[in-house]
């Protein structure tokens, strides 16, 4: 095909803007998740510059996500990714986050959960050597040492199979056992865990916190630690970059949709 030169005077066209990366947060009572939630954003915005970056909730704080996207909707903005603060595929992924961007007034598109990934897991890690958590100095110290992975906890089988996942990929980091301990709905919880790893001689114990903020969960989970325990993930620098790679993985398996969005494959 021919290419003619622009005529003389006309402005090239400005190129579109990306689709807005809506993070979705669960929301919690405790005012430092929403703190901590926005100062991520400020990280990913930091790495993103020009990425029209929102933040909405699920539930307990605004604001909430149908407002978000009622609001880039009145801005102009004609697309959106959302990408859940979410660890696994339980109800608020597979179900509430698509109503939500079913019933949107511009097109959507649902990425994946953050999941397992190895972005993930260097979050995880780096938490755990700030916690004073140290790798085994001999074989005798290893094979009493093990690590609690702490997350929430749904119903959801492929929820609790996401946990395990990241648990394995964990394990493999850290080169000792890791087994998934849950707040609510699931089980084991953290203190059934430590009382069957010390069932197996597994005395040397710590706790990794699989939360992305402060508030209940991650202090009842942190009360029940025997040892070391991580404070949440929160603003690590990792998160940051796991939910940008979620958002472009969104943008990679096709167009955005107008109708009821499909969950991405992690």
């Amino acid at each position: 095909m021919t290419a003619y030169p622009m005529h003389p005077g006309a402005r090239p066209r400005p190129a579109a803007p990306p689709p807005a990366l809506v993070v979705v947060a669960h929301g919690s009572r405790d005012p430092r998740a929403l703190a901590t939630a926005l100062r991520l954003l400020e990280r990913v915005r930091a790495l993103r510059p020009g990425l029209p970056v929102r933040l909405g909730h699920i539930e307990l704080n605004a604001p909430l996500l149908p407002d978000t996207l009622d609001g880039l909707a009145a801005s102009g903005a004609g697309s959106a990714v959302l990408v859940p603060l979410l660890f696994g595929r339980g109800h608020h992924v597979t179900r509430d986050i698509p109503d939500a961007a079913a019933a949107a007034p511009l097109r959507t598109r649902v990425a994946a959960p953050l999941g397992a990934h190895p972005l993930l897991v260097d979050a995880l890690h780096a938490r755990l050597t700030e916690a004073g958590w140290q790798a085994p100095r001999d074989a005798g110290e290893r094979s009493r040492s093990a690590v609690v992975l702490a997350a929430a906890g749904s119903r959801a089988h492929a929820s609790r199979a996401d946990t395990e996942r990241i648990a394995a990929l964990l394990a493999a980091r850290l080169g000792v056992p890791v087994v998934p301990a849950y707040a609510s709905a699931a089980a084991p919880t953290v203190p059934e865990a430590v009382r069957a790893l010390a069932a197996r001689g597994r005395d040397r114990v710590a706790v990794a916190s699989c939360f992305t903020a402060p508030g209940r969960f991650a202090a009842e989970c942190a009360d029940a630690a025997p040892g070391a325990v991580s404070d949440p993930l929160g603003t690590h620098p990792a998160l940051a970059r796991l939910l940008l790679h979620r958002y472009d993985q969104a943008l990679r398996a096709g167009t955005p949709v107008a109708g009821p969005a499909a969950v991405a494959t992690a």
